[in-house]
C-alpha cells in the first residue's frame, strides 16, 4: 500500500498538540494526546453578532462585514418609518447619522464612510424618489431618481452605482446608473420584478430572485455588464424579500419568503459562484425583509427583519472558515427563590448574590448563586429596595436605599450573615456604585431631587468626594473605586440620559454617550471591559451595550426583557449574570447568564468509516 509522503508528497505530522492557526486549514496531522489523526477544514455557519440599536425591517444596508452600515427602515415605535442609522464593526452597532428622511423599502450600497441610500416608501406620501449619500457621519440629500421607486436594488460604490427593478405602482424593468452626481438610463432586465436580491457593482451587476405578482416568484438570475443584462442560471429555491450582499461571481441570499404562496419567511442561504447556486447552512431564525452587508458572500451580516409579523434587532454574521464562531449569547440559568425587581446584587457569575428589593413588599432576603441555583441565606437587617450593592459574594456591601423614608444604612456581607456599618453621609434611594467592600464607591440617586454626590467607603467609614458633573438616579454603574464609569440613567422630570461618565478616584469626566437611552439597568466589568444590559424604556428592556472604554457597541440581547434588575457585580465583560428585575408588580424570578463571542479551530477526527 503507497505512504500518504508517496501520494502527496509530505509526511502526516506527529504533534503533542493539535495545531491552533487558519492557515493549517487541510492538513493532516496525528495528535500523541488524542491518539488519533486530525484535520483542518472550513465550514459554513451563522453565528449571532451585537443587536441593531433599533429594531426593523426592509432596511437597507451597505459596507463589509467588519465595517457595516444598515439605514432606514420600518420600526415598531414612532416614528414608524425610520431614519436612524446603525454602523457595524463586526461584533456590535454603534448610533450614526440619521438620514434626512426616514422610510422603508429603500435601497443602499457603498461603504460604511460612502454610502448611497435611494427610493422608498412612506405613508402618508407613497414611493419616494429621494436620493441621499452618507460620509461616514452625515446624510445629505442629492438628486433625486428619475422615478419613485420601491423595492429595488442598488449596487456599486457612491459614485458609480446602478439602482434596478422595484416597484412604481407595477413591477419595473428600468435600470438607472448613478455617477454620484447624475442619474441615467441603463440596460433594461429582462425581467420586471420588486423585492429581489443583488449586489456587484456599476459593470458587474447581480439580480436574483424578487416578486412578479403575488402569487409567482423569481428564481432567475441576471447578470449586468454596464449596458445590458444577461439571463444566467436559476436559483435553487425562489425567494423574494430576503436578504443579499456580495458580488457578481460570490453573492449570498438569505431569508425572505419562499416560492409558495402564502409563505412563511425561510431560513434558506444560497450561494452563486458566478455561474451556479448552491445551498448552504440555515439562518438560526426565519426572517424576512432584513438587509445585508458584506464585500463577499462568504463573510457577510444579516441585519434585522421580521419574525412571525414583529420587527426584530437581531444580527447574524455569516462565515466560510475554519474556525468554529459561537456568538455571544445570553442563556437562563436557576430561577431565584424569590422575584423581585429594584434589588441589588454582587459576585460573579459563578459564585452570585443577590439582595433586598421589592415584590409587593418590601424584600429582605438575600440570596446566592453557584452557576446553576440559587440558596436563601442569612437576610438583610434593614429590608429596602432601590439600594446600592457591590462586592464579592463573601464580601458583599449594601448601601442607601428606601423603605417608607430613604435610608443611609450601610451593611456588610462576609458569605454567611450581614453586619451593620457606618452610614452613608447621605440618604438617599436609587443609587449605584463600583468596587468592593473595602474600596468603594458610590454615587448618584434621588432624595427630593436628583443627585449628583459621590462617596467613597474605605472598609469603615464614608467620606465626600468630588460631584458627578450630571446629577441622576436609576444610573448604572461598574468598575473600582479608582476606576469607575457610570451611564444612563433619569434626570428631572424622569427624562432618560446616554450621558456617560468616568471617575479616576478624584474626579469625574464625560466620556461617549450610550447608544441610546437606558436607564434601571444593570452592569458588570471594568473601566475598559463593561456590560451594561436590561433596562427601560420600551424595547430597550432586553438590550445589551459593550464598553471598550472608548466606545459602546450593541451585544446579545437578553432572553427576557426587564427593568430594576440585579447583577453580579463583580463579574467580568464576558461573563455576566442578570436576576430578577421589573415589570411590577410580583418582580422576575428568572436569571440568566452572558458568554462573550469564542472562535475555536474547526479540528475534526478523521475515520475510516
Amino acid at each position: 500500500m503507497s505512504e500518504y509522503r508517496n501520494l502527496k508528497g509530505k509526511k502526516v505530522k506527529f504533534l503533542t498538540s493539535d495545531l491552533s492557526g487558519e492557515a493549517a486549514e487541510g492538513q493532516i496531522f496525528y495528535s500523541d494526546t488524542d491518539k488519533d489523526f486530525k484535520s483542518v477544514v472550513a465550514s459554513a455557519a451563522w453565528s449571532s453578532g451585537g443587536a441593531l440599536t433599533l429594531a426593523r425591517f426592509n432596511l437597507a444596508g451597505a459596507g463589509t462585514a467588519t465595517a457595516g452600515l444598515v439605514f432606514g427602515g420600518r420600526a415598531p415605535s414612532v416614528p414608524e418609518y425610520s431614519n436612524s442609522t446603525d454602523e457595524y464593526n463586526g461584533t456590535g452597532n454603534a448610533v450614526g447619522g440619521d438620514m434626512g428622511t426616514g422610510r422603508y423599502q429603500l435601497a443602499g450600497c457603498g461603504t460604511q464612510t460612502a454610502a448611497l441610500g435611494a427610493g422608498g416608501y412612506i405613508s402618508p406620501g407613497g414611493r419616494r424618489d429621494l436620493v441621499e449619500e452618507y460620509n461616514g457621519s452625515a446624510w445629505s440629500e442629492q438628486n433625486d431618481l428619475p422615478a419613485a421607486t420601491s423595492l429595488a436594488v442598488a449596487a456599486g460604490t457612491q459614485t458609480a452605482a446602478i439602482f434596478f427593478g422595484g416597484y412604481t405602482g407595477s413591477n419595473v424593468a428600468t435600470t438607472s446608473e448613478y455617477d454620484g452626481t447624475n442619474w441615467s438610463s441603463g440596460g433594461a432586465l429582462n425581467t420586471a420584478v420588486r423585492a429581489q436580491g443583488g449586489g456587484g457593482t456599476l459593470t458587474a451587476g447581480l439580480s436574483f430572485g424578487g416578486k412578479i405578482s403575488n402569487t409567482s416568484r423569481n428564481a432567475v438570475t441576471e447578470e449586468y455588464d454596464g449596458s445590458s443584462w444577461t439571463t444566467g442560471n436559476n436559483m435553487g429555491t425562489a425567494t423574494y424579500s430576503g436578504g443579499h450582499t456580495g458580488t457578481q461571481t460570490d453573492a449570498i441570499a438569505f431569508g425572505g419568503k419562499g416560492a409558495n404562496y402564502p409563505t412563511p419567511a425561510v431560513t434558506t442561504t444560497q450561494l452563486y459562484d458566478g455561474t451556479n447556486w448552491s445551498t448552504s447552512s440555515n439562518m438560526g431564525s426565519a426572517y424576512y425583509a432584513p438587509a445585508g452587508a458584506g464585500a463577499t458572500g462568504k463573510v457577510s451580516v444579516a441585519f434585522g427583519g421580521n419574525i412571525g409579523g414583529t420587527a426584530v434587532s437581531n444580527t447574524e454574521e455569516f462565515h466560510i472558515t475554519t474556525n468554529t464562531i459561537t456568538g455571544a449569547a445570553w442563556a437562563s440559568g436557576g430561577n431565584m427563590g424569590t422575584g423581585r425587581y429594584i434589588l441589588a446584587g454582587a459576585g460573579t457569575q459563578t459564585a452570585g448574590l443577590g439582595f433586598g428589593g421589592y415584590a409587593g413588599a418590601i424584600k429582605d432576603e438575600t440570596e446566592e448563586y453557584n452557576g446553576s441555583a440559587w440558596s436563601e441565606q442569612n437576610d438583610l437587617n434593614t429590608g429596602r429596595y432601590a439600594l446600592g450593592g457591590m462586592g464579592t459574594q463573601t464580601a458583599a456591601l449594601a448601601f442607601g436605599g428606601q423603605t417608607n423614608t430613604n435610608l443611609n444604612n450601610s451593611e456588610e456581607y462576609n458569605g454567611t450573615s450581614w453586619t451593620e456599618g457606618n452610614n452613608l453621609n447621605t440618604a438617599r434611594q436609587k443609587v449605584v456604585g463600583a468596587g468592593l467592600q473595602t474600596a468603594a464607591v458610590a454615587f448618584g440617586g434621588v432624595t427630593s431631587t436628583d443627585l449628583a454626590n459621590t462617596e467613597e467607603y474605605n472598609g469603615t467609614s464614608w467620606s465626600n468626594a468630588n460631584n458627578m458633573n450630571t446629577a441622576r438616579k436609576t444610573a448604572t454603574g461598574f468598575g473600582l473605586q479608582t476606576a469607575a464609569i457610570v451611564a444612563g440613567g433619569e434626570v428631572s422630570g424622569d427624562a432618560g440620559i446616554t450621558t456617560v461618565e468616568a471617575y479616576d478616584g478624584t474626579n469625574w469626566t464625560a466620556v461617549n454617550d450610550m447608544q441610546r437611552i437606558y436607564y434601571a439597568n444593570a452592569s458588570c466589568g471594568t473601566q475598559t471591559d463593561g456590560l451594561v444590559f436590561g433596562g427601560a424604556p420600551g424595547a430597550g428592556q432586553s438590550g445589551s451595550q459593550q464598553w471598550d472604554g472608548t466606545n459602546w457597541r450593541t451585544s446579545a440581547s437578553l432572553g427576557t426583557g426587564r427593568w430594576k434588575l440585579g447583577s453580579a457585580t463583580a463579574a467580568t465583560a464576558s461573563s455576566a449574570l442578570a436576576f430578577g428585575g421589573g415589570p411590577p408588580p410580583d418582580g422576575n424570578a428568572g436569571t440568566e447568564e452572558f458568554t462573550g463571542e469564542t472562535t475555536a479551530l474547526n479540528l475534526k477526527t478523521l475515520t475510516d468509516s
